[in-house]
């Protein structure tokens, strides 16, 4: 839509004329983007990006939608004829506009507050692995048909119901969807990580952005399924999730960059498409056997070109370590590519998952590597992302840290500083935990109706002040807060953290009973709670 719409100069003279426009980065100001989705998708039913919205000054939305063409196509209203309408409209009946405005605004008000006083359900963990199951791709791994998205939190969730339950289709729906993507053309065989998510099925064709907080979430799934089933190949990947991120998305500081972008020479996948001919002068005689193993072909599986999987070699697993040459001979030619975009913003957030994924990675493999570059991230956020009064900061880039850090920027460094304690670093992260957890509190709980709310009570006052209790891509806040809470609870003896954790369950206990598997990491801290109760502190 960018460079489509956006670029148009005859699009941009309509733009300019009647509306005054904003660009919002939705990484770097999640609460606008959170509420402001809400709104589309009470209009129109659904949701997604490139969000679109028309608002009064007053900021509130009368219009909605998400892609929009320049000029009318396929169904699509386009840019060309819808602005002259809202501009006719604004003009000519603004009443209706501002009317329409505040009733929408009324309505996401009333529409975003949960119920609370319920409980979970007592049979709540055996639903949600039901739920799972009846959405489980028993061909290819993964919940649901295209497209296809890791959300790991459900697979971490399945492996603590296996763990706990002995339920061996648990732990099979896990291993499958780890395998298969792990087959598929949404791992990068000659680079490693993970891409966002698969357009099909199979895994075959990804949406090839790869984001940091999918590579650490799935590489906290790969090293908890190596942890209960000691698959050499769940390690593997993490490991190679790992070089992956040390490689390309460590900034000179330590901290952590936020994605690699999809498109490179004007094409999306450019970067990691092959053709034959291309591996063949690379590789030379042993190209011929390794476009067989890796499915690439004349007539290609991607727009003409083929994506490396090894969907249709399931014995190919075991082929990495015989074709380790021939990998980093493919790796060294792709390098000479035109790359594509890095977002060098280091958000604290992201930062947290991979801090934490790192710090688990050396409490299970026992590399010092990691443990390292998790305390050098960790430190750079404790210096660089946090103001002298102690006050959180969301986004770092060339040197400026800006925007007042969010709920989930908290929950998260958080969870990943109490990892690190646990891998053995120094005590001052559990300190710093403490301390950021009491800022927590203080700057976001809602006294009287319990839970977190997105932004602080010190940040910019926007249209609603909503909360997040739904685990999308990504954990909501209030997830991992509650799993903090019980952790900090028996970690310090802060029995008053047991209790604000009981007050999130029953706030979000309606909502997780109605539709479990939608609130994953909500039932992994159930778990914590009702399970984990053997702790030894010295």
């Amino acid at each position: 839509m960018e460079r489509e719409s956006f670029e148009s100069s005859e699009i941009a003279v309509l733009l300019n004329a009647d509306f005054v426009c904003i660009k919002v980065d939705r990484e770097e100001r999640p609460d606008i983007d959170h509420i402001y989705m809400q709104v589309c998708q009470t209009l129109t039913g659904s949701g997604g990006w490139p969000l679109t919205i028309v608002m009064t000054p007053e900021r509130q939305p009368f219009y909605a939608a998400t892609y929009l063409p320049p000029y009318d196509r396929g169904g699509l209203n386009g840019l060309d004829s819808l602005l002259p309408r809202i501009a006719t409209l604004w003009k000519s009946d603004r009443q209706a506009a501002v009317t329409a405005g505040r009733e929408i605004s009324s309505w996401i008000k009333k529409t975003t507050a949960p119920r609370s006083g319920m409980q979970l359900s007592p049979d709540i963990f055996n639903l949600a692995y039901k739920h799972f199951q009846q959405l489980y791709d028993r061909d290819y791994g993964g919940f649901g048909r295209s497209p296809k998205f890791p959300t790991p939190h459900n697979l971490l969730f399945l492996l603590k119901y296996y763990e706990i339950n002995h339920n061996d289709k648990a732990l099979e729906m896990v291993e499958n969807t780890l395998i298969h993507m792990y087959r598929g053309g949404i791992y990068d065989h000659i680079g490693f990580g993970l891409a966002r998510y698969s357009t099909d099925r199979e895994w075959l064709v990804p949406h090839f952005e790869k984001m940091l907080y999918d590579n650490a979430l799935l590489a906290m799934s790969y090293l908890e399924a190596y942890k209960l089933t000691g698959n050499d190949l769940y390690r593997r990947v993490a490991e190679e999730i790992f070089a992956y991120v040390l490689r390309d998305m460590t900034s000179p500081e330590g901290g952590f960059y936020s994605a690699e972008d999809a498109d490179s020479e004007g094409e999306e996948g450019r970067f990691y498409t092959w053709t034959p001919a291309e591996v063949k002068e690379i590789l030379g005689s042993a190209g011929i056997s390794y476009c067989k193993n890796y499915d690439i072909s004349e007539t290609g599986n991607f727009e003409g070109r083929n994506i490396p999987n090894l969907i249709s070699n399931p014995d190919g697993i075991n082929l990495r370590m015989d074709s380790e040459t021939e990998r980093q001979a493919l790796f060294a030619s792709r390098e000479k590519r035109v790359k594509p975009l890095k977002d060098d913003k280091i958000l604290t957030a992201w930062n947290g998952l991979m801090i934490a994924a790192m710090a688990l990675g050396y409490q299970v493999l026992k590399d010092q590597k990691y443990l390292q570059a998790a305390e050098q991230a960790a430190n750079f956020i404790l210096q660089k992302l946090r103001r002298e009064d102690g006050r959180l900061l969301a986004r770092y880039r060339d040197g400026e840290a800006m925007h007042l850090a969010y709920a989930v920027d908290y929950a998260y460094f958080i969870w990943s500083l109490l990892e690190l304690y646990e891998a053995g670093a120094q005590g001052k992260y559990l300190q710093a935990a403490k301390d950021l957890n009491n800022d927590l509190l203080k700057l976001f709980w809602d006294e009287e109706n319990g839970g977190l709310y997105f932004y602080g009570e010190d940040s910019e006052e926007l249209l609603i002040r909503p909360k997040e209790f739904y685990d999308g891509a990504m954990p909501s806040d209030n997830a991992v807060a509650s799993m903090n809470f019980l952790r900090l609870a028996r970690k310090c003896g802060q029995t008053e953290m047991e209790g604000r954790a009981e007050e999130q369950f029953k706030l979000t206990a309606a909502a997780i009973n109605e539709n479990p598997t939608a609130h994953s990491f909500w039932l992994l801290s159930a778990l914590y709670q009702r399970y984990e109760v053997h702790k030894i502190v010295l």
